[in-house]
């Protein structure tokens, strides 16, 4: 078993950081860089470690000193369009932790990485205590996503049930 290290990142980590987030996109979400839903990542300074209510954390391979999986938290809530009216309503910018990123590279999966970092992002939150809920969307097409959400929180929308929705899942998970 290898060692991580979880941490804030550092300005140093940003461009690997960067670098696993766009190969998540590239290979698992298969959609490539879009500057409408992946801005942040091209700007993770002023996305998430400039302002004072967000974060940017990284896993650190303790053997290699490579960056291996993200996570982020910010103060927006999600937006309309492209998400329904009602949810935008329910989590609020500025009351609404938003899990973001929360990306792991392949060869570092199934050993706890997620959820240990999930788990740092919702003591964040809970330090915060400005946010009166944690909020994420995940792409249930993605290997392991759904289930990994639904063993965290709980599913308030489920967009492919809709008519005309598209394959998102939108999550509460508890503080």
């Amino acid at each position: 078993m290898r060692d991580y290290c979880i941490r804030t990142a550092i300005p140093g980590d940003l461009d690997d950081a960067r670098a696993v987030m766009l190969d998540t996109v590239y290979r698992d979400f298969g959609t490539g860089y879009v500057p409408r839903w992946h801005g942040d990542i091209i700007d993770l300074q002023g996305a998430y470690v400039a302002p004072a209510r967000h974060t940017l954390l990284v896993a650190v391979d303790q053997r290699d000193g490579a960056v291996v999986a993200t996570a982020a938290l910010d103060a927006r809530g999600p937006a309309h369009p492209p998400n329904p009216r009602w949810l935008v309503e329910r989590y609020p910018s500025g009351e609404t932790a938003q899990l973001r990123r929360v990306y792991v590279r392949p060869g570092h999966r199934r050993r706890g990485l997620a959820r240990r970092l999930v788990g740092e992002l919702l003591g964040f939150a809970a330090r915060d205590g400005g946010y009166r809920a944690v909020y994420l969307h995940t792409d249930p097409s993605v290997p392991g996503a759904e289930q990994f959400w639904r063993s965290l929180g709980k599913v308030v929308c489920d967009e492919r049930e809709q008519p005309g929705g598209q394959s998102v899942l939108h999550v509460e998970v508890p503080a």
